[in-house]
């Protein structure tokens, strides 16, 4: 199950807390996942690797220089004086550092000349408990240099970060902007891994709805409808802001990555037709639960139908024999009581028997 509902609630609540404030105030919208703010830096090139993780954001600040590509991530984004050390530092716009700290973003990029902003969602599956989650991921790259930004760590920048430290890595000889392509397509691949795991629950699901439909089966049903339309909303904003990438005239993106660029731009058209395809599949198992509840209802109906046709003649001739009359010949008669039973199973075998030939049970 997905718990976004819950999120959105709460971050409309703390949006209260920038009324009547001016534009490019830094305030966090969002949550503490993270007790303390952790920083870690990468600082590489062609022949050498630095790796560290930083106490202080100013120990960062050394590291800005054109020889060499440095790439700071921040897990954690509650400590606002950490956000404006770094955009002083970096010459970053306010409003581009009131966009990181506020996590309800909607994905996009912009461009602000010295480096290019670009806002993602990361969809995140816990494989214990099965829940997905949504966090909010921000790129800031420039010439040398590449800043990202979560509430908490993610594993997926683990096989980026190997990569880095093999000298061999065709990575080590690009620039920032394929550093910011080798982020932007591990969360978009990520996109595939939790589709999949909803295409098996799906899969489930529609064989316990052809099986035995219950109560449950529907409500799983409209869970996986509510997921499915959380991806769509961070999907279909990340088609544009690829496209954008790919077509754009970006000083900052070099023509050999926009290429790579591309690619992703194949991925997330998949991704999109594979979350459609999801969505209308699970609208038609909604009519299917309700054509097989339909059909459960008329089936019961049909047998308790076929027993009161059973039953109507026989117990229209025990209720004739019921009748208070002094004369009655049949009662005086010596086998007029086995000669009532014979006659009464014989109508319900002959009516099973016609039920049967008819196929009605």
């Amino acid at each position: 199950m997905i718990n976004t509902s819950i999120l959105k609630l709460e971050i409309s609540k703390n949006r209260s807390k920038k009324s009547g404030l001016p534009a490019g105030s830094l305030i966090h919208i969002g949550h503490k996942k993270v007790k303390e703010t952790n920083i870690s830096l990468i600082d590489y090139g062609k022949d050498s690797h630095t790796e560290q993780t930083i106490k202080r954001i100013s120990q960062c600040f050394p590291y800005k220089d054109d020889r060499t590509i440095t790439w700071i991530n921040i897990d954690g984004l509650h400590d606002v004086r950490i956000m404006e050390e770094l955009g002083t530092c970096f010459g970053f716009h306010p409003l581009t550092l009131e966009d990181v700290l506020n996590t309800d973003q909607r994905p996009k990029l912009e461009d602000f000349g010295d480096y290019i902003y670009i806002v993602l969602k990361m969809i995140e599956l816990d494989k214990n408990t099965g829940e997905i989650s949504i966090e909010q991921v921000s790129i800031i790259f420039g010439k040398n240099f590449l800043v990202s930004f979560q509430e908490q760590p993610l594993d997926i920048y683990i096989p980026l970060r190997n990569r880095l430290r093999d000298s061999k890595s065709a990575i080590r000889k690009e620039g920032s902007d394929f550093l910011a392509y080798q982020l932007i397509d591990l969360i978009v691949d990520n996109y595939f891994k939790v589709l999949e795991y909803i295409g098996e629950r799906i899969e489930k699901i529609e064989n316990k709805l052809v099986l035995n439909p219950t109560q449950k089966t529907l409500k799983a049903i409209h869970g996986l409808k509510r997921e499915m339309l959380f991806i769509r909303k961070s999907v279909w904003p990340l088609r544009e802001v690829i496209s954008n990438m790919e077509r754009g005239h970006f000083l900052l993106i070099k023509k050999p990555t926009g290429l790579y660029i591309r690619d992703i731009y194949d991925h997330t058209i998949q991704i999109i037709d594979t979350v459609e395809i999801y969505r209308d599949m699970l609208s038609g198992m909604v009519e299917i639960y309700l054509s097989s509840m339909s059909n459960k209802l008329n089936e019961i109906m049909k047998v308790l139908t076929i027993f009161a046709s059973i039953f109507i003649p026989i117990t229209f001739i025990a209720s004739m024999f019921g009748m208070n009359f002094k004369y009655m010949p049949e009662l005086d008669w010596r086998w007029s009581y086995p000669a009532v039973w014979a006659v009464m199973i014989g109508i319900g075998v002959f009516l099973i028997l016609y039920f049967k030939r008819k196929k009605w049970f």
